[in-house]
């Protein structure tokens, strides 16, 4: 086990600067990216030998390539967050004023990141996320396009969830596994979400073998553990009452 004073935890400031610069790069214009990558470059790799992640030219030509293909899909993303909450007056709005839009391109980004075979370098950056937007989407997630996160805050997706298109998350849902045990980690413990499904407040799916179908609705604070048929209306009946005093 590594000695806790060898582990270089001062590096956590600058994964954070590193994380708000790609953010900015992966949506500028592309000759302005040029300029930000030069300048990029030299800390991604500085960071990158501090925390023993084994970056080469190789991958580093991969991630840009991967960050200048970003900005069409998050499009998408501040797209479908305007056109699916009426309280958002405009895209702008949505990609300056939206935690669930930052989450999201946040996880882009270190999925990147994961794909590539990059260590902790991605985790760091899901994390400073984490922190920022009270989301957290782990970056081995597979996320389609035109995704919203409404409100974001106590969001939970774990690593083996896919999400297809057009998926509606709101506060406090979790993608996540029916069982925590070390020996499963090389299987797949999240459910999948297919397309066009809303997923309402407090909503908890578990299970790696669990599906929810096509164009269903989740209603708010139910939790399941079987996969869902496509199409379905699935609600939790309260048992509330109302009275006088």
């Amino acid at each position: 086990m590594q000695e806790i004073l060898q582990i270089p935890f001062r590096f956590k400031e600058k994964v954070e600067d590193l994380a708000k610069e790609l953010f900015y790069c992966a949506l500028e214009s592309h000759d302005k990216q040029e300029a930000l990558f030069k300048s990029i470059k030299t800390s991604f790799f500085y960071v990158s030998e501090a925390l023993d992640c084994g970056l080469c030219n190789t991958k580093w030509e991969q991630f840009v390539a991967e960050i200048k293909a970003l900005k069409p899909k998050l499009q998408l993303d501040a797209e479908a967050a305007y056109n699916s909450d009426p309280a958002a007056k405009s895209v702008k709005e949505v990609y300056l004023a939206y935690p669930g839009f930052y989450a999201i391109a946040m996880y882009r980004i270190s999925h990147i990141l994961w794909q590539l075979d990059i260590p902790i370098l991605p985790r760091m950056i899901s994390e400073y996320s984490h922190g920022i937007t009270g989301t957290d989407i782990h970056p081995g997630a597979t996320i389609g396009h035109s995704f919203f996160i409404d409100h974001a805050t106590g969001v939970v997706i774990g690593e083996t969830a896919v999400i297809h298109n057009n998926v509606i998350i709101y506060q406090g849902v979790t993608l996540g596994g029916i069982k925590v045990e070390k020996e499963l980690e090389n299987t797949k413990r999240h459910p999948t979400i297919k397309d066009n499904v809303t997923i309402y407040a407090n909503a908890t799916i578990l299970g790696g073998d669990v599906v929810i179908g096509e164009g269903s609705i989740i209603g708010a604070n139910v939790w399941i553990t079987k996969s869902i048929p496509e199409n379905s209306l699935v609600t939790y009946k309260s048992d509330i009452k109302i009275s006088k005093r």
